[in-house]
């Protein structure tokens, strides 16, 4: 979720596998995905329980420590040399854990209603979509560049569940708290629309070369 508008300026694309180097189930980069796991339902809970304007602060406060810490545990990784195939496969898995939940949470005490609803349909459909097209062009060891657009998805996302999080309770500092963070959900949800047919038409092209077409 959340995030690789900072590590992924420094991602690589191999075309092949690398063996991976020195990253145990124990090493900090892990430990760091571990916590941003744990985060979800601690998030969950605090907007479960929302009708406190505190809890939506410490939903907020929760969220964004395990944004940043989506940051970190990459840029450790590459800089302690501690990339393992076990943080590889979480680190994907904690970002979409904790976007999925917050919106789902967010669309259930009606923060995001009416058609702003779309937005978070967008969003959610195209995490599921690019799963499976990553796992698909994985065993084909195809990788796909980030680009500059996904950056800029992941910087309207992150910041517009920021807002939507803290919701309500945020109009004490800033009234239009809530609207920035629906447009925000808009504009993120058409730069989802763009990447997303980047990797379906990549993973087509794949899949007709292997068919033969």
């Amino acid at each position: 979720m959340f995030c690789h508008f900072m590590s992924a300026q420094n991602s690589q694309s191999p075309a092949a596998p690398r063996k991976l180097r020195g990253g145990g189930p124990l090493s900090l980069p892990n430990l760091l995905t571990y916590g941003r796991v744990v985060a979800v339902p601690a998030v969950v809970a605090c907007l479960f329980w929302s009708e406190d304007g505190t809890m939506r602060w410490i939903a907020l406060g929760i969220y964004t420590i395990a944004a940043i810490t989506d940051f970190f545990d990459g840029w450790l990784a590459r800089l302690w040399s501690q990339q393992s195939s076990l943080g590889r496969m979480l680190d994907p898995i904690a970002d979409k854990l904790l976007v999925s939940s917050c919106l789902l949470m967010l669309v259930a005490d009606h923060t995001i209603e009416g058609a702003w609803l779309w937005a978070a349909i967008v969003i959610l459909c195209r995490e599921i979509l690019v799963s499976g097209l990553r796992e698909f062009l994985a065993e084909l060891h195809v990788s796909v560049p980030v680009s500059t657009v996904a950056k800029w998805k992941t910087a309207m996302q992150l910041f517009s569940l920021g807002f939507l999080i803290v919701g309500p309770a945020g109009k004490v500092i800033l009234p239009q708290t809530v609207e920035i963070g629906l447009w925000l959900l808009a504009i993120a949800a058409v730069l989802t629309l763009y990447t997303g047919y980047d990797y379906f038409r990549v993973g087509f092209r794949h899949v007709v070369d292997l068919d033969g077409g």
